[in-house]
């Protein structure tokens, strides 16, 4: 995405949502913190559509629950099982003593990851960079884990780990259990992937109170990464796990040249996630800036791979990682 553009979008959206409660001043109580967070989310959160719920129904069903003798833990209970109705990785409610969540993108599903095996075949004598762990294996094969995008990349890391991969044949990026994080470093990642400029998807932002009142599409590109550009093939290895910006370093990773995305759907996480405060001060997270793929499809629960592969029980008994070794048999192919 073109950065000017980026930080165009985020600045409207802050002078947006920064306006979200002012209009209506809510009681520092249990019945006014509930109304305060029913409306923030009404006014701004963007996925009403894709989840097919009735907001005006949750507000009838879960105001009955709140009463202002209520203890806080209480009502946490109550306004995070109201949230949790748009089974939204994103949304959160943060307090000093709990966080109110939904996992379930991830949890209701196998994990297809094992901290064991990924030992196995990194050993002990591995590279750590910025946050990857890199080896070449025997069968002169790259092999590098990204289980997180929470800080920046540095380009010259890139740079040393992609000329330390250069008489490798293929590469496998293991991206299984990357929640994302920082949005602009799974762009530096995937720039390296690409040796020309290329549309990778598409977003929007809210432009109104409505549930569907949004902009128009606008593009998403990438751009060639500054420096080392690797030129053979990968594969991407994923399960229900990488989520938000790992999810769209998928999407970015779909649209370069020579990639193969191997493993479970991922577990998508396709909105911009902004927070505002409540009159009690517990802060929540939501998602208020769509994005889609390059069909301009949402994205926002998961991204299929192009080859589906499970760990089987077998092979972990085995010692061996099936999603693993299946990335190495299509670098090994022809």
């Amino acid at each position: 995405m073109n950065p000017k553009i980026y930080h165009l979008l985020v600045s409207l959206l802050l002078m947006t949502l920064c306006s979200c409660v002012t209009e209506t001043e809510y009681a520092d109580n249990p019945k006014g913190n509930f109304e305060a967070l029913w409306k923030i989310m009404d006014e701004h959160y963007c996925f009403f559509e894709e989840k097919k719920v009735d907001w005006n129904d949750v507000h009838e069903r879960y105001a009955k629950q709140v009463d202002n003798s209520m203890t806080e833990s209480q009502l946490l209970e109550v306004l995070g099982n109201m949230l949790a109705e748009l089974k939204d990785g994103h949304v959160n409610l943060y307090t000093s003593f709990d966080i109110g969540r939904y996992w379930g993108f991830h949890e209701n599903y196998p994990s297809n990851y094992s901290d064991t095996l990924i030992n196995r075949y990194l050993g002990t004598d591995y590279r750590i960079a910025n946050g990857f762990r890199y080896r070449i294996l025997d069968d002169n094969i790259g092999y590098m884990t990204c289980t997180g995008f929470s800080n920046a990349i540095s380009s010259s890391a890139l740079d040393n780990i992609l000329l330390y991969f250069q008489p490798c044949r293929g590469l496998i990026i293991d991206l299984r259990q990357n929640s994302g994080g920082l949005l602009t470093s799974a762009e530096e990642l995937a720039a390296r992937f690409t040796n020309e400029t290329i549309p990778v998807g598409y977003m929007q932002h809210k432009t109104g109170k409505g549930h569907n009142d949004f902009s128009t599409l606008m593009q998403q590109t990438l751009k060639p990464g500054k420096g080392v550009r690797w030129q053979k093939k990968v594969v991407v290895l994923t399960n229900r796990h990488v989520y938000s910006a790992a999810n769209e370093f998928v999407k970015y990773m779909k649209c370069c040249p020579q990639v193969t995305i191997v493993g479970d759907k991922t577990g998508g996480g396709a909105g911009m996630p902004f927070s505002n405060e409540l009159p009690n001060g517990w802060i929540v997270r939501f998602s208020a800036c769509p994005m889609f793929d390059i069909n301009k499809q949402s994205t926002e629960f998961g991204i299929d791979p192009d080859i589906p592969v499970s760990l089987t029980t077998y092979d972990f008994l085995r010692n061996t990682d099936t999603i693993i070794e299946h990335a190495r048999t299509l670098l090994s192919s022809p």
